[in-house]
């Protein structure tokens, strides 16, 4: 429960509360690593624990702030995707990080969902920044991953909160879910993943990244938590997919809007076909 003091706090008072949790990691990235183990004894590459990583926003953060620690000391390149982080601080420490991290708490109803959320956009980051040549996927998929943290921080040390915002959206007290966090706890989620993102010193790419504006890889990092929110919020009836589906054709002007729609996982044939054709319709209104 809140205290009456905390129901006070603004977004930078949170932040600086938030950043001192002990991150936690989602229990299958544990079971997963050991089955690896398992299988593969001393053979895991990188690759196979960077992906564990990747599928993990706490984790992925846990690992990306311990990297940074060790490489400011030495000074390299910013550390912007879970291989690079993996490689910085080395298998054996990976290992003990994640073995060493306390857990999430898998019935925590919203926690899940909105981990679910950040995967998929991860999902649509890879999958649409493959399709251009100059974009390296796995740092806008790393953005996307990382884009909810804010949320999900809340989830697990201040779950009061987000319950009102969804508890406001769900009533119409607030016609959308950035509105309903306002309304009910003065700041926007985003706002908080930006907060905490500064206090651990992220690396500046990420920021700017997860801000989600400036220019086509950062435009694409938005796009994916957003198209991500609309898919598992509203379905696949979402008005606002077709015009998610529009903006990735204008980042991505060498794709369809076939393939943009079906990179949306769970989607039938005749869904897809409606989403295209209504993301169409909305750069071409005249096309009919």
């Amino acid at each position: 429960m809140l205290t009456a003091h905390q129901r006070q706090w603004g977004v930078n008072q949170w932040a600086a509360f938030m950043s001192n949790r002990d991150l936690p990691c989602m229990p299958r990235s544990k079971a997963l690593l050991l089955q690896l183990e398992e299988t593969l004894g001393e053979r895991i590459s990188a690759r196979e624990l960077a992906d564990i990583a990747g599928s993990d926003p706490f984790l992925c953060l846990r690992l990306l702030r311990q990297a940074e620690a060790k490489r400011t000391q030495r000074l390299g390149h910013e550390t912007t995707t879970p291989l690079g982080a993996v490689m910085q601080l080395g298998t054996e420490n990976f290992r003990r990080l994640l073995l060493d991290s306390p857990e999430t708490d898998e019935t925590n109803l919203g926690l899940a969902a909105c981990e679910a959320r950040s995967h998929l956009a991860r999902h649509l980051a890879l999958n649409w920044g493959s399709a251009r040549a100059d974009i390296s996927p796995d740092e806008v998929a790393m953005a996307a991953l990382l884009s909810e943290i804010g949320e999900l921080l809340l989830w697990s040390f201040a779950p009061d909160l987000p319950e009102a915002a969804l508890k406001a959206l769900h009533s119409g007290r607030s016609a959308r879910s950035l509105q309903a966090q306002v309304d009910t706890c003065g700041f926007r989620f985003k706002d908080l993943t930006l907060a905490c993102a500064e206090i651990w010193h992220l690396p500046p790419l990420l920021m700017q990244l997860i801000r989600g504006i400036d220019n086509t890889r950062a435009n694409l990092s938005r796009l994916c938590v957003d198209a991500a929110r609309h898919l598992t919020t509203g379905g696949p009836d979402d008005p606002a997919l077709p015009s998610d589906i529009a903006e990735a054709k204008h980042l991505i002007p060498g794709a369809t809007l076939e393939w943009l729609t079906e990179q949306l996982p769970g989607l039938d044939e005749e869904q897809i076909a409606r989403i295209a054709a209504k993301a169409a319709d909305l750069l071409d209104p005249q096309h009919h």
